[in-house]
């Protein structure tokens, strides 16, 4: 039997694995997180298909795709049924349509228990979209400072630790400045940042409040929906400072792992041609050349620090400021400061969270 489920029931179901049916094209583009693809159609089928329908007649059209799909459902069929094993199937595509209602049915006569997740993925998008829509559910404590002084270090120990700690650069899959994407590959679209957003809130939905790093409205290509860029805005400012040597060193061994990362910070730099002239760009060149990474490394934090300009002490414009030159005693400070400052301790229990947060 078939099983209708909305958007807003896809949290109850246990043990469940989303199935995208649509072309490679459109699950590349964008899809639910987690989803697998099990495509009806490719991208050059759905293409031909399409061009049938608009040009020629539906009928036709719905001839055509038998005739493309019919050599493919044992294939379809045998991968639905690993995946199936210990997993509750939920299909979907564009609007729930045609698509995934036929293959759904394919699976039910061949004894699968599945899903049709009502509306498709155009329901999901819609979905993502009310919840940034509106004025943002909660609270957002931001994290500032110069570049390297390990903010990114801070947000993963403090996930680590149980906070509610959002890593939009890791969503966005870059590092937010013109050597953001070094060595990370590509970005993923603006659908796929704001679901991933969306289920890494949804994780932390019981605390009142979140913490990130300071970002501009973009990141990379991905832009920040309006809504939570103002939460970040009004929320309280922490600011993390360390020593330029522990910020060149965190900068290198960040960069320098990544075996193409030299050609990369290289043409990355060439975009700064115009704001910093070619004798620096030429100088900066010759020193990734030559290996110099510390001193390319420092040279860049002067310009960063002159263009962010925060200070590197203690300073009244903040709601806190903490030293990152005891990472362990900074890490402490700081989870002290967001205890006092929530009234949740991070020894809490989920339920005494939700007491707490009332």
């Amino acid at each position: 039997m078939i099983h209708e489920i909305t958007v807003e029931e896809l949290s109850e179901v246990k043990n469940l694995l989303l199935v995208d049916v649509r072309s490679e094209g459109e699950y590349q583009e964008a899809t639910i997180p987690g989803a697998l693809n099990l495509p009806l159609f490719n991208n050059e089928e759905r293409a031909r298909i399409g061009t049938t329908y608009v040009q020629i007649s539906p009928a036709l059209a719905k001839e055509q795709g038998l005739e493309i799909v019919g050599p493919k459902l044992k294939g379809l069929y045998e991968q639905a049924s690993q995946w199936a094993k210990g997993h509750s199937l939920v299909l979907f595509c564009w609007r729930g349509g045609m698509r995934s209602k036929s293959l759904a049915n394919v699976f039910d006569l061949m004894g699968l228990s599945v899903y049709r997740l009502h509306g498709g993925y155009k329901a999901y998008r819609h979905w993502i979209t009310e919840y940034f829509r509106g004025e943002f559910p909660l609270k957002v404590v931001v994290l500032r400072g110069n570049t390297g002084v390990g903010k990114t270090e801070i947000l993963a120990r403090l996930k680590q630790d149980g906070y509610p700690a959002v890593d939009l650069e890791a969503l966005a899959n870059n590092r937010g400045s013109v050597f953001g994407s070094v060595g990370l590959g590509s970005a993923p679209s603006q659908k796929d940042f704001e679901a991933a957003l969306y289920v890494r809130l949804s994780e932390v939905s019981h605390f009142p409040y979140i913490i990130v790093e300071c970002e501009s409205k973009r990141i990379g290509r991905i832009n920040l929906p309006p809504s939570f860029f103002d939460a970040m805005k009004i929320g309280p400012q922490i600011l993390l400072y360390d020593s330029i040597p522990n910020r060149v060193d965190r900068l290198v061994k960040e960069y320098a792992q990544f075996p193409n990362a030299i050609p990369e910070i290289k043409s990355a730099l060439g975009r700064l041609t115009k704001i910093l002239g070619h004798k620096k760009i030429t100088l900066y060149n010759t020193l990734l050349d030559q290996g110099n990474l510390e001193e390319f490394t420092e040279e860049m934090l002067k310009y960063y620090d002159a263009i962010y300009a925060y200070p590197n002490g203690p300073q009244g414009d903040y709601d806190y400021a903490i030293s990152h030159l005891d990472p362990e005693m900074g890490l402490r400070e700081l989870e002290e400061y967001l205890d006092q400052w929530s009234g949740i301790p991070r020894t809490a229990t989920l339920s005494g969270i939700r007491d707490t947060a009332k």
